[in-house]
C-alpha cells in the first residue's frame, strides 16, 4: 500500500531533511511540503472538498510550525480531517508533551533528531490508523469528512446597532433557502438571542467550554432546535460564566459546528473578548454592523483597528454593514469604508424599525413580514455573502477560515498584544 505523506515544515533546512527521510520509507510518496500552517490547512481543505480519498494518509507536524502553535495545529487537523493520521516532529520527548499529543488528536510522535526506524514505524502505525477510519467512514458512519460549512460572524461596532437582529436573519434566510444552520450567541455576557426568538433553554455555550472532544451527542445536548429548523447555541444565563469560554474552548465549538451544518452564523455583540475573537479569527466572512453617525462609525473604525493590533483580523477583511440608512443622512456607505477601510456591503438596511418593533417586543423576530423592507434587505445580504443556497443548487462546502492561521494559543485577550502591533 502506498502511503501519502505531507509534511507542515516551517525552517527549510528542516524541511529538506524531514523530505529526504520520508523519501526513503517504503511505500511512501511524499508530498512537496508546506510551510505553515495556514497552507497546510488550506491545502487540506480543498484535497476533502474533492474527495476524502484525496486526502494524505498522514501530515508530520513540526513542532515550529507557525504561526499557530504545532499542538493546536494537531488538535484543528484532528478534529476537521478525522480521517488523516497526524505525527508530531518535536525535540521534546517528556511524557508530559507526549500527553498533550495525545489529548490533541495526534496518532505519534517522533523526536528528534529524525532517526529512520522511529519515524518508520510511527508513520506505518498513523498510515494503518488512516486507512481503518476510511474504511470505517465507507461504510457510512456519522463522521466529518470535509472542510465543513461557512462560518459568518456578526459584531457590533458599537451597543444597539443591530447586530443581533443581522445575526438572526441571515441564519434564516440562509435556512430558508434549504442549507442546515447553526446560530450562536457569542455574545457571552449579554446575548439576546434567546429573547428574540422567545426561547428558554437551560443548555447554552458555557456547558461546552471544558469539554475536551466535542462528540456529535454531546453537541446535540446543548444545541436547541428552534421551530424556524435553525439550532440553536445560546448564550449563558448567567452572565459570568461567560469568562469559561476561553478562545481555545471557542474554536473547538465553532469547529465542531462547522462540521455539522452548512452554515455557522456567530453573533459576537460589541465587546471583544478572547473567545469571540478567536470566531472573528476563523470566520470565511466577518461581518461589522455600523449606523449611519459619527459616534458609530468612529466605533467601527477604532473595532477595526483593535482587531487589527490585535491581529484578530484585517480591515481589508472584513464586510461594514449599514445599518438603519437613510438618503438624506450625511454619512452614506462609501463614508463608512473610507473611513474604516473595510468592504462595505452592497446592501444597506434601511432606518425603519417601525417594522420590526411588534416581532421584537413578542420576541418573534422570525415572524417579520416579507414585505418587510429590513427583512429583504438582511436576506439579500445573506445572498451577498454566499450563505442562501440557489433552488436546486448541490450544498458549496465553506470555506477553512483564512484566519485561523493566526490564532494560536494566546490565552487571554491581554496577552494577544504583540509589541509594535500592525
Amino acid at each position: 500500500m502506498t502511503t501519502r505523506i505531507l509534511p507542515a515544515v516551517g525552517d527549510p533546512d528542516a524541511a529538506r531533511s524531514v523530505t529526504t527521510l520520508i523519501g526513503q520509507l517504503p511505500d511512501a510518496e511524499p508530498a512537496p511540503p508546506v510551510t505553515d500552517s495556514t497552507q497546510l490547512v488550506d491545502t487540506l481543505a480543498r484535497l476533502a472538498a474533492a474527495s476524502l480519498d484525496e486526502l494524505p494518509e498522514v501530515v508530520l507536524v513540526h513542532e515550529r510550525i507557525g504561526p499557530v502553535p504545532a499542538l493546536e495545529l494537531v488538535r484543528e487537523v484532528a478534529l476537521r480531517f478525522p480521517a488523516v493520521g497526524v505525527v508530531l516532529i518535536t525535540a521534546d520527548a517528556s511524557p508530559v508533551l507526549f500527553s498533550a499529543a495525545m489529548d490533541s488528536g495526534a496518532r505519534g510522535l517522533v523526536t528528534l533528531p529524525l532517526g529512520y526506524e522511529e519515524l518508520a514505524s510511527r508513520v506505518q502505525a498513523a498510515a494503518q490508523w488512516s486507512v481503518g477510519v476510511r474504511r470505517h467512514l465507507g461504510a457510512g458512519a456519522e463522521q466529518i469528512t470535509g472542510p465543513g460549512g461557512t462560518v459568518v460572524t456578526v459584531s457590533g461596532a458599537k451597543g444597539g446597532v443591530g447586530a443581533t437582529v443581522t445575526a438572526v436573519h441571515l441564519a434564516l434566510a440562509a435556512r430558508a433557502s434549504g442549507r442546515t444552520v447553526a446560530l450562536v450567541d457569542m455574545d457571552l455576557q449579554s446575548g439576546d438571542i434567546a429573547s428574540y426568538l422567545d426561547v428558554q433553554f437551560r443548555r447554552s455555550v458555557a456547558d461546552l467550554a471544558t469539554i475536551a472532544d466535542i462528540s456529535p451527542r454531546v453537541l446535540q445536548d446543548a444545541v436547541f432546535v428552534h421551530e424556524t429548523g435553525l439550532s440553536l447555541l445560546l448564550a449563558p444565563a448567567e452572565g459570568e460564566r461567560g469568562e469559561e469560554v476561553t478562545d481555545r474552548a471557542a474554536r473547538q465549538i465553532v469547529s465542531a459546528l462547522r462540521g455539522r451544518h452548512e452554515v455557522v452564523v456567530v453573533d459576537c455583540g460589541s465587546q471583544l473578548n478572547s473567545a469571540n475573537a478567536a470566531a472573528i479569527e476563523m470566520a470565511d466572512t466577518a461581518v461589522l454592523v455600523a449606523t449611519p453617525d459619527v459616534v458609530a462609525v468612529r466605533a467601527a473604525k477604532r473595532t477595526v483597528r483593535m482587531w487589527e493590533r490585535l491581529q484578530v483580523r484585517k480591515a481589508e477583511e472584513t464586510v461594514t454593514l449599514v445599518n438603519r440608512h437613510h438618503r438624506a443622512t450625511e454619512i452614506q456607505p462609501p463614508l463608512v469604508q473610507k473611513i474604516t477601510g473595510t468592504r462595505i456591503a452592497g446592501v444597506a438596511v434601511p432606518a425603519h424599525f417601525k417594522e420590526l418593533q411588534a416581532v421584537v417586543d413578542a420576541g418573534r423576530l422570525h415572524e417579520l413580514d416579507a414585505k418587510s423592507t429590513v427583512k429583504q434587505a438582511l436576506w439579500a445580504l445573506a445572498g451577498e455573502l454566499g450563505l442562501v443556497q440557489a433552488p436546486g443548487a448541490a450544498p458549496a462546502a465553506g470555506r477553512p477560515g483564512k484566519q485561523l492561521a493566526r490564532a494560536g494559543d494566546r490565552g487571554s485577550l491581554g496577552l494577544r498584544r504583540r509589541a509594535g502591533g500592525r
